[in-house]
């Protein structure tokens, strides 16, 4: 088992209405420093479908900035862990972010969108906050049940919902 991984900070401000939570950054994403930066992962192309732009195309910070000026911030439920590995079964010791502080940093938040099933199993948590928690399928290339397609449908329903499709 490897020692313990700190996560990414939140990506958020007050412009931000909707976070997508994921559960803990995989190998690639602590790599880079970056959310979603395995290849095989859906998040960049699903927010390129939907908003008509390749993300993919562009610079991390500038990818960040256009998620910020629609509403739309990051983060994961786990601040840290220890984990072999990148997939959510593999999570041990995990110690769950401060959401308090992300209300702070986003005051606008309406809702929470949870990428996955490891993420979700801290719905209550958020909901006690006030918030509207909802589940989405995740992004992750571990997820081969559902098709691109079939995501980007679940995906354009929760973003419309929030004025952010």
């Amino acid at each position: 088992m490897t020692g313990r991984l700190v996560g990414l900070a939140p990506v958020a401000d007050a412009r931000t209405r909707l976070v997508v939570l994921g559960s803990f950054p995989s190998v690639a994403s602590l790599g880079a420093g970056q959310y979603y930066a395995h290849p095989r992962n859906h998040f960049w192309p699903i927010l390129s479908a939907l908003w008509g732009l390749d993300l993919r195309a562009l610079p991390y910070p500038e990818r960040l900035q256009q998620m910020l000026s629609r509403g739309l911030g990051l983060w994961d439920v786990y601040a840290a862990c220890r984990r072999e590995g990148s997939l959510d079964t593999a999570i041990e010791a995990a110690e769950l972010n401060d959401f308090a502080a992300l209300r702070r940093l986003a005051p606008a938040l309406q809702a929470v969108a949870h990428n996955g099933g490891e993420s979700a199993r801290t719905m209550r948590r958020l909901q006690a906050l006030g918030l509207t928690t909802l589940r989405l399928p995740s992004t992750s290339p571990a997820n081969a049940s559902w098709s691109f397609e079939r995501k980007l449908a679940a995906w354009r329903e929760v973003f419309a919902a929030h004025g952010l499709a």
